[in-house]
């Protein structure tokens, strides 16, 4: 089997025709190259785990908050590795899959909790599609959301990423305070069911997996591994922050940037890259630019892109605030 990487060797090749389309009208039955190793979406195939570059200092308020069983609120500028994080405590805890909550201006803490499809009820209700016990499943239109899902009862926590909490309503932050001190919930189209329907199997965040709640309770036996992302949009309510261990990326220097391109890319990445690098940093002391798109820009590079720093920059590099 091919090597997804093995198109890197870090000299940069002399074919000048790099481009997979030309606009030409011509029909040509092109085989795509190897995707980033960050754009992969095969699972499995190719799939290496690679170090998560955190400094002895930042480890500490990681394992502080995972010692205090509180969430830990992640922020820096957009491509310090915020939300990677979450994995990265995932995968190096044996912890499962990450539960993942992308917030936006419309987020709110019952849809991350569970989702109730009435309509849906109702209409099968209406077309009279019962169960063999002559009543309606229930459990077949109640899901658990990624919030839901971590805080159901197990012997070890999941990993729930709450990413970008500074998009979502001013008031989503004191929303959640409820529910991480308590660590339950309950679901009141359940709770209010009579006593030989008081256990109901409902559907969770993970694929094709249900669990039976009693009376609509939901409470954690380990509080869940939290990992809330913002990018500094606004400030948080005191008592939310007050119950948050916080963590701050800073930028990464020249040297860091080469070592994480070496963990994505291989060795091979860094070499001739001094142009590439200074004309990134010179154009980041200008603007925000995350650590991705240098990433995007070596791979280019490495693929065959025959241009030349500002020229690589240019194309793939925007200010994440205007133009560059």
């Amino acid at each position: 089997m091919t090597d997804p990487h093995s198109v890197h060797t870090g000299q940069r090749r002399q074919n000048e025709d790099w481009r997979l389309f030309r606009g030409d009208g011509g029909q040509r039955n092109v085989r795509l190259p190897p995707a980033p190793p960050w754009r992969r979406f095969d699972r499995g195939a190719g799939d290496v785990t690679r170090p998560y570059l955190i400094s002895g200092k930042e480890a500490d308020v990681v394992s502080a908050a995972l010692y205090l069983r509180r969430p830990l609120l992640v922020t820096g500028h957009p491509g310090t590795g915020k939300s990677s994080l979450a994995y990265a405590i995932a995968r190096e805890m044996c912890l499962g899959t990450v539960l993942s909550w992308p917030v936006n201006s419309r987020s709110a803490v019952q849809d991350a909790l569970y989702q109730y499809d009435a309509v849906g009820r109702l209409r099968e209700s209406n077309l009279a599609r019962e169960d063999s016990t002559g009543r309606l499943g229930i459990g077949s239109y109640v899901r658990l959301g990624p919030l839901g899902t971590s805080l159901l009862p197990a012997d070890r926590p999941r990993v729930l990423l709450v990413d970008e909490l500074d998009k979502g309503d001013l008031d989503l932050p004191n929303d959640l305070l409820t529910v991480f001190e308590e660590g339950e919930f309950e679901i009141p189209e359940l709770a209010r069911l009579s006593d030989d329907l008081s256990a109901v199997s409902v559907m969770t965040s993970d694929v094709g997996v249900r669990t039976e709640l009693v009376r609509g309770r939901v409470r954690c036996r380990e509080f869940p591994v939290v990992v809330i992302t913002s990018n500094g949009e606004r400030e948080f309510p005191p008592a939310f922050l007050r119950r948050c261990i916080r963590l701050d990326l800073p930028e990464p220097d020249e040297d860091k940037l080469r070592a994480i391109i070496s963990a994505h890319l291989g060795d091979a990445a860094t070499a001739d890259l001094n142009e590439l690098m200074a004309a990134f940093l010179n154009r980041r002391a200008r603007g925000e630019l995350a650590t991705d798109q240098l990433l995007n820009a070596v791979f280019l590079r490495m693929g065959g892109v025959s241009l030349d720093a500002d020229g690589l920059l240019d194309a793939v590099l925007h200010q994440l605030g205007g133009t560059v």
